[in-house]
């Protein structure tokens, strides 16, 4: 009678845990303005994630690897990892590099030696705290000089692939596929994925700012966050049940 009870008690145990629903996941994305609100892909990205599935857009504009920790922006990262929230699985994005090239007083990062060490520390400190990271290379700038794309993220883009081998992280190659992208559109097509595609902004005093080749508007945020999510379902195939249907 006992050993029929105690079946009983298992089988229980075993129904209940079948019939409990599975854990969302949660993403969380670090970089700079190319994947922040308002100028980025990072909302886009979200938007195509099932409401249960927690996103959270923590880039921001100006910031480079060496910056964004500097401001403490990364504390606020680690905050949240250390949330004891109930999700089957973190999943940080990593993006830097734009405000890490030359010329930008207290962003810059020296390419040989700063820029891969503070993405390395990224990598440990985010699987210490328990979640997975993702190192993405840059979001290309889409400039054209005649018929081709300037290549000018090149170098840092293959420092970000070389951290990701060393330290064994997901690598997820944006610099690749959006760089092939925006070649294939070609300068006048490519000039639609900016903030203003049809003119350039009116200054005060009349004149034209610079073309914007680095933000995107609505169309380029839904082309590149569609290139990322494509990557990150092929790094972690359980994420495709966490998509919205197109």
């Amino acid at each position: 009678m006992l050993r029929f009870a105690f079946f009983l008690s298992l089988c229980a145990s075993a129904a209940g845990a079948l019939a409990a629903p599975l854990l969302p996941a949660r993403v969380i994305l670090v970089g700079d303005s190319t994947m922040a609100p308002r100028t980025g892909y990072g909302e886009a990205l979200c938007a195509r994630l099932l409401p249960g599935v927690a996103c959270v857009n923590l880039a921001r504009g100006g910031r480079s690897s060496g910056s964004f920790r500097a401001e403490g922006l990364w504390n606020t990262v680690q905050e949240q990892l250390r949330a004891g929230a109930p999700y089957s699985a973190t999943y940080v994005l990593i993006q830097f590099g734009h405000n890490d090239q030359p010329g930008k007083p207290g962003r810059s990062t020296d390419l040989v030696t700063q820029y891969p060490a503070n993405l390395a520390r990224y990598v440990s400190e985010t699987r210490a705290l328990g979640a997975v990271p993702i190192l993405v290379t840059p979001l290309t700038r889409r400039s054209f000089r005649g018929p081709w794309l300037h290549d000018d993220l090149a170098p840092w883009s293959a420092a970000v692939r070389t951290i990701a081998r060393q330290q064994q992280a997901d690598l997820l190659d944006l610099y690749k596929y959006s760089a092939a992208a925006v070649q294939a559109m070609g300068p006048a097509q490519a000039d639609t994925l900016a903030q203003e595609p049809a003119t350039q902004q009116a200054l005060p005093d009349g004149r034209k700012s610079a073309f914007d080749y680095t933000h995107v508007g609505p169309k380029g945020a839904v082309l590149f966050s569609g290139i990322v999510l494509r990557d990150l379902v092929r790094l972690h195939p359980a994420l495709a049940a966490s998509l919205r249907p197109l």
